[in-house]
């Protein structure tokens, strides 16, 4: 089911305060706005919301043998990469050479250019599932480069409602699949999609900045890092930045 509001501010900021009112939406709802004025990335940081992108949130109600809430940032993320895989990229690109990479914890980037986000939110046992594509603008971004659908596919005029339309049955069968297999199986599917081992990176979170190498994810979905001398840490929660 979707919902779609001409205007809000954050369609994860209102799904929170419908849950902590006492609102009960079920696995499989979506409210999808087509303007935010108060969108919110990682760590606080704004998120530019122009008309003709996708701005939009779902539920995930916890189940008591579910995986860490955690790792549902990385369900989302290979939701949106089958997205663009076979329904929006593939058969019009133009750049033959054409990367789309999974960046820990949140990033779809498209050689390198942010082209969606992700930001998951726990309330109770209920997560609030963000999901922010650039489909028609790739609005400027002072620290990244960024990019949109239709700059990386000049024939596809897919709007923001078809292309959440087309990302509803991924995220589905990727939310069953981390519910029924092994959280291995997400990850291993996740490391494939994602920058090459070995990738140099700098970590960063509010006391301290490392640098090292990509070394893939922990059992848990923790980033691995190898730093400079060698030693192997695992990362819970940062800001990653690609060399």
């Amino acid at each position: 089911m979707i919902t779609t509001v001409p205007e809000t501010g954050s369609t994860n900021a209102d799904l929170i305060a419908d849950i902590r009112a006492g609102v009960k939406y079920s696995d499989g709802f979506w409210l999808r706005a087509e303007r935010q004025t108060g969108g919110r990335g990682r760590q606080g940081r704004v998120w530019r919301s122009p008309i003709g992108n996708l701005y939009c949130s779902t539920v995930v109600n916890l189940q008591n043998q579910d995986h860490p809430a955690a790792t549902l940032s990385l369900v989302a993320g290979l939701a949106v990469h089958d997205l663009l895989r076979t329904h929006l990229i593939d058969g019009h690109t133009r750049r033959p050479n054409e990367q789309r990479w999974l960046k820990w914890p949140n990033d779809i980037l498209i050689n390198g250019a942010k082209l969606a986000g992700i930001l998951c939110e726990r309330v109770g046992e209920t997560v609030v599932v963000g999901i922010g594509v650039n489909v028609a603008e790739a609005p400027e971004v002072p620290d990244r480069p960024t990019t949109c659908i239709h700059i990386e596919n000049g024939r596809n005029a897919d709007t923001a409602q078809r292309v959440l339309e087309s990302l509803i049955d991924p995220f589905r069968q990727r939310l069953s699949r981390w519910r029924n297999e092994p959280l291995s199986a997400t990850i291993v599917e996740w490391e494939e999609r994602a920058h090459a081992i070995g990738s140099p990176m700098i970590v960063s979170d509010d006391n301290e900045r490392i640098r090292g190498a990509f070394d893939g994810l922990g059992s848990d979905g923790s980033l691995r890092i190898r730093l400079e001398d060698g030693e192997l840490r695992s990362i819970h929660a940062g800001d990653i930045s690609l060399i």
